[in-house]
């Protein structure tokens, strides 16, 4: 299931946050990259311990936890501090899938990798190329999106970075350990949870339709999350 979602961070956020990125150092991006996927990887990074990273990264999860579109997708158990990346002119990443576990650094903590997240930080005016391309069993599809929106898909799913032909493509990116390991389940979930917020809009909260879809709902939520 790959979802878009729009103003996860607002016009001021994602300026603030530009400005603080322009004034910061960047590393190759290899360093967080496993062996294979280093082979094809060509962007720059902010080092995930820097200070910059780590206020930087409260902006973007205290969004995410005021985002309810962004909850109903992923139903995240943890969520993995944000990065930063950038691709110039000539930058790629090839086709990969992300490796599944990964450490909450300083933590001591494992996170399973279920959802996999791009928060573009760039108007896509101001770039040529550097297509977020996420192949599943859907087909193909192409992401690049407004300055403050965020695109959530599968972690299982092969995608790439197409090759970044003018100006920069600056992004914030994680995973999510979701409740819901599995992608349908998750799918049906979130599809679920929209028709209940579709009804609710033209019926009262105790109508019986409204009661029934929101029980199947938590019942399916209760059988199928691991917490």
């Amino acid at each position: 299931m790959l979802v878009t979602i729009a103003d996860v961070l607002s016009a001021d956020e994602v300026g603030h946050v530009r400005r603080v990125l322009e004034g910061t150092n960047w590393v190759d991006g290899r360093s967080t990259a496993g062996d294979q996927a280093a082979k094809v990887k060509n962007n720059l990074q902010v080092p995930h311990d820097s200070t910059v990273a780590q206020e930087l990264s409260q902006i973007v999860m205290r969004a995410l936890a005021n985002n309810a579109t962004f909850t109903s997708a992923t139903l995240p158990l943890r969520v993995l501090p944000p990065m930063f990346n950038r691709y110039d002119v000539g930058m790629t990443f090839g086709a990969h899938v992300d490796g599944s576990i990964r450490s909450v650094p300083g933590a001591g903590v494992r996170v399973r990798t279920d959802v996999s997240s791009t928060l573009f930080l760039t108007p896509p005016e101001d770039y040529d190329g550097g297509e977020l391309v996420v192949h599943d069993t859907y087909g193909t599809h192409s992401v690049k999106l407004p300055a403050g929106h965020l695109v959530v898909y599968p972690a299982t799913s092969m995608h790439s970075v197409t090759p970044v032909t003018r100006g920069s493509r600056w992004a914030s990116f994680f995973w999510t350990q979701s409740m819901i390991r599995d992608d349908w389940c998750r799918h049906m979930l979130y599809d679920l949870d929209n028709s209940i917020r579709s009804v609710r809009s033209r019926l009262p909260d105790d109508d019986p339709s409204v009661v029934g879809l929101t029980a199947h709902y938590h019942n399916l939520l209760r059988l199928w999350a691991e917490t």
